[in-house]
């Protein structure tokens, strides 16, 4: 537990109670696994670049093995096309809804349903992954204003407890969002049960330690590429806008959230900050961090122990929060 693995340089005050952090080690099986993947993959590191890498995003996506006992169904909420994740024996009256990641420029719901299918597996509740606008045809705050219609539609629904996923950005999405869900609760909204995010972006500055301190470990992040697809996605807003930046927001008040990170990831102080902010404002939050694990390796499930195991941790959590709100 805690932060015995980490570099030392990202431990803040704030870590002196180190409940709210766990790591988890690098199993063998798992390092063959990486080892394998790191030779596939880091002599393309950093070359996804503007909208042409769309495509092969997605067909790398894609790749995720369809989970057992989900179905899958196009709706449109909000104005938004996407895909339902129904497990079977759903829990009735919830939903999840997952924003789904490529740096605000990439992504499509139809390519991430898949590994949405495994989250809404794990917790037993059918969610939603939405087509959100991509930048730079669409810049901030686009993205932000699309989550937002497409929870308020969906808050019309018959559906009585709602929680929030996501991965990478689109876990900036659900992490940006989550506060103005809790807000609109009080005024006869749906309250938000929690949210499970994979590796968010919650800091647009790029100026998390980690982006220096595993610049060479992580396989697929260039600083230079994520500033090029931040400054498409921003169109010259600032960057510390806790609109865009959750990092930065204020986040009393908020329900129970988890995050899940690699330890070989340049977006790892995102997740470390975001969570020692959140826990400093009183809010039940957790980390778990895998070590050796790059970017998007929960994508990897059926290949990587890690993946089943924070599967497994998500949906025990999203579980939890669904079952306590129902039975209130």
């Amino acid at each position: 537990m805690g932060y015995r693995h980490l570099p030392n340089t990202i431990v803040s005050a704030a870590a002196a109670d180190e409940s709210w952090t766990a790591t988890h080690p690098l199993s063998p099986h798992d390092q063959a696994v990486v080892t394998g993947l790191r030779a596939m993959v880091e002599p393309n590191k950093g070359k996804l670049r503007g909208i042409a890498a769309r495509e092969p995003f997605d067909a790398i996506i894609g790749r995720t093995a369809a989970p057992e006992d989900v179905s899958y169904q196009e709706d449109r909420i909000g104005g938004l096309s996407g895909w339902w994740c129904v497990p079977a024996a759903a829990l009735p009256g919830a939903a999840i809804v997952h924003f789904h990641g490529g740096w605000f420029n990439w992504g499509a719901s139809k390519a991430f349903r898949h590994l949405v299918g495994h989250i809404a597996r794990s917790a037993s509740v059918s969610a939603f992954v939405p087509d959100y606008r991509l930048a730079p045809e669409n810049p901030f705050p686009a993205a932000v204003d699309d989550a937002q219609a497409c929870l308020r539609d969906l808050a019309q629904r018959n559906i009585r407890s709602l929680a929030v996923t996501g991965d990478s950005a689109g876990g900036n999405l659900a992490l940006t969002v989550l506060p103005r869900l809790a807000a609109a609760s009080s005024h006869g909204g749906i309250r938000p049960v929690g949210a499970a995010v994979l590796s968010p972006v919650t800091d647009l500055t790029l100026s998390g330690q980690t982006w220096e301190s595993l610049a060479e470990t992580d396989p697929y992040f260039l600083k230079d590429q994520a500033e090029s697809l931040v400054d498409a996605y921003l169109g010259g807003h600032p960057p510390t806008d806790p609109v865009a930046s959750p990092l930065y927001g204020d986040l009393t008040g908020l329900p129970p959230i988890r995050v899940h990170v690699g330890g070989a990831e340049v977006l790892l102080s995102d997740s470390l900050r975001y969570v020692a902010r959140a826990v400093a404002a009183g809010v039940d939050a957790k980390v778990d961090v895998w070590e050796g694990m790059p970017h998007g390796y929960v994508g990897a499930v059926g290949r990587m122990e890690a993946a089943g195991r924070t599967l497994e941790a998500i949906g025990a959590f999203l579980s939890a929060q669904f079952d306590r709100a129902l039975a209130a």
